[in-house]
């Protein structure tokens, strides 16, 4: 029988096997770090028009695995979807150095220069297409003012293609990611979007063997929506990236039993019941499906690296619900980024301060690793609506639960409305500053503030009663993934770190 692994030796295995993955949209996918849950399934259809997933969830992690013919032919073989092996992918939008499609900086020029949303994007996929006249320039401005003056000749080239790819039963799919750099003033981006989604709507239902697929954040998709009332018929039928307890243990263990090392082969033969699958550059691990979906078989093997309880005795929780539980958003969502994350400092915590422990993991470094996942998921929310930060930055030293009348009186003492209107200043365009808006959609409505708040997943209501409604009394909370970071209290909670 395989001896498991030393506390020591699980320890090692983890630090190598996290290594790197907060940075997971600037590192590519490989085979040995693609792991696919059930329920992301309908994510990889064809037909899947929109997938739905806020930050740190794995839009981008798919939209590149997609890309890459090694990993669509596992995806095919795992999700059991035949139809991924008989795609031809281009990109339509991302965060590429070197594009196939009008980056960051030059597609706002296009715009100043007068071209139209849906002229860029047609340029886009016929270019994917292979239009002879476009892929002759590598001038965006050229190929736009093509697709303008040449509409006949575009149509054309969607029906043949179209046909063509009929012919070869196979499917032309374009990826769209990172759509939240499209442009800086959200208006011109939510315009972008439905712009984009009016095309794919129209390929969906108008062409055969034509598609594009979009990942965006549900926030996007809810504005692209008020722009494109269509866009409901992608809705519909649009996949979301959402993670559970157990599709969050099963990417550790996966993580774990991937690692290129002798540990991670013990870890292997002792857990039992891994499939190898090679691949052209390197043998990929899949687990059985209890050690994928089953807790009762989870749980005892997190207890193996964590412990039993989160202190001496069970009042204080137990490790493998503790953890998630605590790196939830206000919504009930987990980023898969930020629970690696929390378990990799929890790793580097126990090395440095409880070595001779007799688990990987100490309780109170898994403390320590909420405190530092809390920092991540706040900084990817600042970059994503830099606004929250001015808003919830006031509350700092406040105990939570905290009634919606004082934080409101908070943000008027700090005169919040008028420092959410400087920050939209910064990002005024000089040519035309009515357009822009970066912040919340009513900054002196600070009622309205803590709606959009909520809908983030900021903020949480705490109601007294099954029937209470929010008002002016209601409590609200923060989840700790917020709250440590922002540095609230809440009695018997984890501490926020000093200094």
């Amino acid at each position: 029988m395989t001896e498991p692994l030393t506390p020591g030796e699980f320890r090692d295995l983890l630090s190598r096997a996290l290594e790197g993955t907060v940075d997971a949209d600037t590192r590519p996918p490989a085979a040995h770090t693609l792991y696919m849950p059930d329920a992301h399934r309908t994510a990889l259809y064809v037909d899947s028009t929109v997938v739905q997933g806020d930050r740190g969830v794995g839009k981008t992690f798919w939209a590149r695995s997609l890309l890459n013919s090694e990993l669509r032919e596992a995806a095919a073989v795992e999700y059991r979807i035949n139809r991924l092996n008989r795609l031809k992918v281009s990109p339509g939008f991302g965060m590429d150095l070197v594009p196939d499609y009008p980056g960051p900086l030059v597609l706002p020029s296009l715009l100043t220069g007068g071209a139209l949303p849906a002229e860029i994007w047609h340029a886009i996929l016929l270019s994917a297409l292979g239009q002879p006249e476009l892929r002759a320039t590598g001038n965006w401005a050229e190929r736009v003012l093509w697709v303008r003056t040449n509409p006949d000749s575009a149509e054309a080239t969607i029906a043949r293609v179209d046909s063509e790819a009929a012919a070869e039963n196979i499917v032309r799919l374009l990826v769209f990611d990172g759509l939240e750099h499209l442009h800086t003033d959200w208006d011109t981006r939510n315009g972008l979007i439905a712009e984009l989604l009016r095309l794919a709507l129209r390929m969906r239902f108008g062409t055969r063997n034509i598609r594009l697929k979009v990942f965006l954040r549900p926030d996007m998709l809810d504005a692209a929506k008020q722009l494109f009332p269509d866009a409901s018929k992608l809705s519909g039928n649009a996949a979301r990236l959402e993670w559970t307890r157990t599709d969050l243990y099963g990417l550790l263990f996966h993580h774990l039993a991937n690692e290129d090392d002798e540990a991670a082969e013990r870890f292997r033969r002792f857990t039992g019941g891994w499939k190898g699958f090679e691949s052209a550059t390197q043998v990929r691990y899949m687990a059985p499906p209890s050690l994928r979906n089953d807790e009762e078989t989870q749980r005892p093997l997190f207890e193996r690296i964590a412990g039993e309880f989160m202190g001496t005795n069970v009042r204080q929780g137990r490790p493998y619900a503790w953890l998630p539980n605590h790196l939830m958003d206000s919504n009930n969502r987990i980023s898969p980024r930020t629970f690696l994350k929390a378990l990799s400092a929890a790793a580097e915590t126990t090395r440095t301060t409880r070595p001779s422990h007799d688990r990987a993991l100490h309780y109170d470094a898994l403390r320590d690793g909420v405190r530092e996942a809390s920092k991540v998921r706040v900084d990817q929310i600042v970059e994503d609506t830099p606004w929250v930060a001015l808003a919830i930055a006031p509350l700092k030293g406040c105990q939570v639960p905290i009634s919606m009348r004082e934080i409101i009186r908070i943000w008027e003492d700090r005169d919040l409305p008028r420092l959410l209107r400087e920050e939209t200043s910064r990002y005024a365009q000089a040519d035309s500053p009515e357009l822009v808006r970066t912040g919340p959609r009513d900054p002196d409505n600070l009622e309205r503030l803590v709606q959009e708040l909520r809908a983030l997943g900021v903020l949480r209501h705490r109601p007294r009663t099954k029937t209470e409604t929010l008002d002016l009394y209601s409590l609200l909370d923060l989840p700790d993934i917020y709250r440590l970071a922002f540095g609230l209290g809440r009695l018997g909670g984890i501490a926020v770190a000093k200094g």
